[in-house]
């Protein structure tokens, strides 16, 4: 029986080995070597002077009349690459490189010029700035905008640069502007304006609907965000974040719709609001519509083409006579999940740094873990001193686990004697148990519970270092440049592992031989899984081991238990 146990336990060993290894070829774009599957389907691009997509569909036609409300079917759909006869304007300031596209007056390009493309580190001149927005043949990510309810100029239609179009934010200069002027259309000019700031990335967008025609018009303006469905480089087999749409209300508050919701028309969130914001989210970096609150809008999320994706808000324009005007504000956030930016710029904007159901633990933490960076000036080591005032604060708490670890450690013998001698009566074995339990005061689950009630905290610092853009590219010491990036050399990894093996070692064995086995061979499989985690994630588990280890050592100490290691008999 034994035999065929072992057995079971080391096929189940080696397949965890092969999905391991199957995943980690797939991440690093190899084909998959044990399991193949079909490829997906890549954003391809039509040809310049291409016929757009078949959601172009949805185009309004010259004899489209003006509805009460359009819906979000009614919004164009959105082309993987600009026509030949577009051109682009580039405007940088301080902080982000900017490109504007004439269809449209769309912006198709956005490059974050503190943010490294690839990680490096903080200390080496970032070369290659990171690229957020981007419309290529192998990328589609663009904010867009136009008006419907007619025919009218929407962001297909060829727009023009006005005024002196500068490139640069001059030293000095606070703010620039750059201004599109559609041709008519409908009788409608578009005209739409974007104010850049030094130090922001929120972008002020204006839009003018002008009346140039001779009867009343009644267009609704949309704005919108479209993205290909592709995941984030950061993203590996073993963790991943959100990557899609997200709708904030505070009816509602912050909702997340999956890509595959999408194309099964399963999408919920809040369609009908008065306030909030509408966002395209992914690991680190996000963007969004910002609208002013007691604006009256209506969200949409749609499948626009194969593999993207659109979500938008649609808002109504109240009628505007001949020869009149209407000017609408909102501003266009580019940029980094940076909490504290994020919080000013909009209610709720913090939540696309998406912390999931423990953000009201995880909240307290990263406003900790900020400010010990602002004592020390180095994230790993904030890491590490969060971790040892965490510690601090269940320090008894976990003493209690220790303490009853302890105990069990100290009648261990008699209860194997025990189990030797009645093996072969499990029902008087177990009543013998109870029986040494109750002589020695002794809860088996003792040293459970405390330890349960905190895996709430450690989850949610987890997702913490996980999803602060802070780590990305910030050095700790020596060989590790880059927090948010697995060890180069795997030192941190395999120190983790010997942690695990000892914090392991260090704790009583199941009276099982079976459970003792598999209590050793999952933080071995597990730790294995930390090869390819981010530095900041694995010193944040070392911290917490050795921490524990000291604890329990101490502890074992006091209350006159050996200490020793306990390892299982594999043969």
């Amino acid at each position: 029986m034994n035999d065929i146990r072992r057995s079971i336990l080391w096929v189940v060993f080696g397949f965890a080995m092969v999905l391991i290894w199957d995943k980690w070829q797939i991440h690093n774009g190899k084909p998959a070597t044990f399991f193949p599957s079909s490829t997906p389907p890549a954003v391809t691009a039509p040809a310049n002077g291409a016929p757009p997509p078949a959601a172009d569909a949805s185009l309004p036609s010259a004899s489209t009349s003006t509805p009460a409300s359009a819906g979000a079917g009614a919004v164009p759909g959105a082309e993987a690459s600009a026509p030949a006869a577009a051109t682009r304007h580039e405007v940088t300031t301080d902080v982000l490189r900017l490109s504007f596209s004439s269809e449209g007056g769309a912006l198709v390009g956005a490059q974050l010029l503190k943010h490294a493309q690839a990680s490096g580190g903080a200390d080496r001149a970032i070369q290659t700035p990171f690229t957020l927005l981007s419309q290529t043949g192998q990328r589609t990510y663009v904010a867009q905008s136009g008006l419907v309810g007619g025919s009218f100029p929407t962001h297909k239609t060829p727009m023009r640069l006005a005024g002196d179009a500068p490139t640069t934010l001059a030293q000095g200069q606070d703010s620039l502007q750059i201004r599109y002027e559609s041709a008519e259309v409908g009788g409608v000019q578009l005209v739409t304006t974007y104010t850049l700031k030094r130090g922001h990335y929120d972008i002020g967008v204006q839009h003018e609907v002008r009346n140039v025609g001779g009867a009343p018009v009644s267009p609704q303006l949309y704005r919108q965000l479209v993205r290909d469905g592709s995941t984030v480089e950061s993203q590996t087999p073993f963790y991943s974040t959100f990557t899609g749409p997200a709708v904030y209300t505070t009816e509602q508050k912050f909702q997340k719709v999956e890509f595959k919701n999408i194309e099964g028309d399963k999408a919920s969130y809040v369609k009908n609001a008065s306030d909030g914001y509408v966002a395209m989210v992914q690991h680190y970096f996000a963007t969004a519509w910002l609208i002013d609150a007691g604006v009256a809008r209506e969200n949409f999320v749609r499948k626009v083409a194969d593999n993207l994706y659109s979500v938008g808000s649609l808002t109504s324009l109240p009628a505007i006579e001949p020869g009149q005007s209407q000017t609408v504000q909102a501003r266009l956030f580019v940029g980094p999940q940076d909490e504290k930016q994020l919080e000013v710029l909009a209610p709720g904007l913090e939540l696309v740094k998406d912390y999931g159901w423990l953000t009201i633990l995880a909240k307290p933490l990263y406003w900790l873990l900020e400010k010990i960076h602002g004592f020390v000036g180095n994230w790993g080591w904030a890491i590490v001193l969060l971790v040892v005032l965490i510690k601090a604060a269940f320090y008894w708490l976990n003493a209690s686990a220790y303490r009853s670890m302890a105990k069990m450690k100290a009648i261990n013998p008699r209860i194997m004697e025990m189990r030797e001698r009645l093996k072969s009566n499990p029902q008087q074995m177990q009543q013998e148990m109870m029986k040494i339990y109750r002589e020695e005061k002794v809860n088996p689950l003792g040293g459970c519970f405390p330890i349960l009630i905190q895996i709430p905290v450690f989850i949610a610092l987890y997702w913490v270092l996980l999803s602060s853009v802070e780590m990305r590219n910030a050095p700790w010491m020596a060989w590790i440049h880059d927090l948010s990036s697995p060890d180069p050399f795997y030192i941190l990894p395999l120190v983790m592992a010997v942690t695990t093996m000892i914090q392991t070692a260090l704790n009583p064995l199941p009276p099982d031989p079976l459970q003792a086995k598999l209590m050793w061979m999952m933080p071995l499989v597990f730790s294995v899984m930390f090869f390819f985690f981010p530095s900041g994630l694995v010193l944040y588990w070392i911290t917490n081991n050795v921490l524990t280890i000291l604890q329990q050592a101490h502890i074992n100490r006091r209350m006159g238990v050996p200490l020793k290691f306990n390892i299982p008999k594999f043969k």
